[in-house]
Parts: structure tokens; C-alpha cells; sequence
């Protein structure tokens, strides 16, 4: 009798122990249990993990084409450089149209790759200071190859008299910083006196009878548009 009710109360404890989700049923003295049902997959909720990157697009920066040289003229505060020749420029470094920004406009021509024959005609007229000092200005920039085309017997005489050669530059040389719409018809005041005729068509800018190669390039205290013939002041 004593070893039965031992059995029992065993019994008792064992089921007790058991977790409330299993189900006990006895059949004699043996224990048999039905795990508790696994749950719908509706009642199931997703866990994601923390820090998993999204799928979707992310709200940042755009991915545009970011500005540089173009065929057309722009102005304003998003003006950049325009014409064909603005290829050759270097993309960094000296020379290039950030760097170019950066000095005034004398040293600007003298970082240039393009313009080493103008700057040492600059330094040759005693020009650089008083083209670095001076506020608002614009300079037609003949490039190396318009000074190459010159006959070699102006060049001779341009580099025997330094006073023509500085008649001859600050021909190239205007008050203010001349914007592409300004260039559309017209003429303009030199530093030396004489007027530049200016037109544009067909959406090619000319300055007597020389074409803007590469036009709009601003430098710390002017603008320079670069031209591909050296121009002769009336006499």
C-alpha cells in the first residue's frame, strides 16, 4: 500500500515538472505526450536583422555628369568654359580652368600650356603687374599656335620694339568682364585706344576677324577668351 501511494505522489512530481505547452495523458502506467501545435504561418512575424542594408535606393547625392567644358556658353554662377579648343586644357594641375580660377590673369596666361608665347610677350612689354592689379577685366588670349602663324618678320619687330609690342597686347586687352552675350554684335573699348569688332553666328564667336576658341575662362580678377589670330591695332 505504502509503495503505491510512493508511485503515485512520483507520478504526481514528474507531471508537474513537465512545461504547461506539452499535454500529458496516461494510459495504465504508461506516459505518452503531444507536443504543442507549431503556430500558422500568418501568426508568424518576420525578424529582420538590425543594421541589414535596404534594397532600395538610397536618398544621397546624385550620380549627374558633373561640369566641365562645354560647346555653348553658359554665364551666372554656374558659368563655364565653352569652344572646342577648351579640350586641349588640362584637365588638373597648371594650366587648368580650376587652377586658372585661382590666379590672377597674368598668372593665369603663364601657367597656361596654351599661352607660354603670350606670357613671355607680357613679360617682354612689362604688362604682368598692371594686368594682376587691375580689377575687371577681359583678355582675347592669342594662343601659341596664333602667335606661330605670325610672319617671322613682325615677330622680329615686335621683339625689337617692346613699346609696339605693348600697343599691339593692350589692343587685346578690355575693361570689364565681358560676358558670351556681349559678344553677340557689337564692339568694344581696347586698353589701347582702338574698338573690336565682336559678332556671333551660327554660334561661333569672332573678334575681328579671329575666332573664340575657347571662351569664358575666369580667372581671380578677369576673363580671358582664348583666340586663334593675333590681333593688329589700326594704325
Amino acid at each position: 500500500m505504502k509503495s503505491s501511494l510512493l508511485a503515485a505522489a512520483l507520478a504526481a512530481v514528474a507531471l508537474a515538472a513537465l512545461p504547461v505547452a506539452a499535454q500529458a495523458s496516461a494510459a495504465g502506467s504508461v506516459l505518452t505526450f503531444t507536443p504543442a501545435p507549431e503556430p500558422e504561418p500568418s501568426e508568424m512575424v518576420p525578424v529582420e536583422p538590425s543594421g541589414a542594408p535596404s534594397e532600395g535606393p538610397s536618398e544621397g547625392a546624385s550620380e549627374g555628369p558633373s561640369e566641365g567644358p562645354s560647346e555653348g556658353p553658359s554665364e551666372g554662377a554656374a558659368a563655364v568654359p565653352f569652344g572646342p579648343g577648351c579640350r586641349k586644357l588640362p584637365e588638373t594641375g597648371p594650366g587648368s580652368p580650376v587652377e586658372i580660377a585661382k590666379e590672377k590673369v597674368a598668372t593665369a596666361v603663364e601657367q597656361s600650356p596654351l599661352l607660354s608665347q603670350l606670357a613671355e610677350a607680357l613679360k617682354k612689354s612689362e604688362l604682368v603687374e598692371q594686368l594682376n592689379s587691375s580689377e575687371g577685366i577681359t583678355v582675347f588670349a592669342p594662343t601659341n599656335e596664333a602667335f606661330s602663324a605670325l610672319p617671322q618678320d613682325v615677330k622680329d619687330k615686335l621683339k625689337a620694339d617692346p613699346a609696339q609690342l605693348k600697343k599691339v597686347l593692350t589692343y587685346h586687352v578690355v575693361s570689364g568682364k565681358v560676358k558670351p552675350s556681349e559678344l553677340q554684335n557689337g564692339s568694344l573699348e581696347t586698353l589701347e585706344g582702338g574698338k573690336l569688332t565682336v559678332k556671333q553666328e551660327n554660334g561661333e564667336y569672332t573678334v575681328n576677324d579671329a575666332k573664340v576658341v575657347c571662351g569664358n575662362l575666369p580667372t581671380a580678377n578677369a576673363v580671358i577668351y582664348l583666340i586663334d589670330k593675333v590681333l593688329t591695332p589700326p594704325q
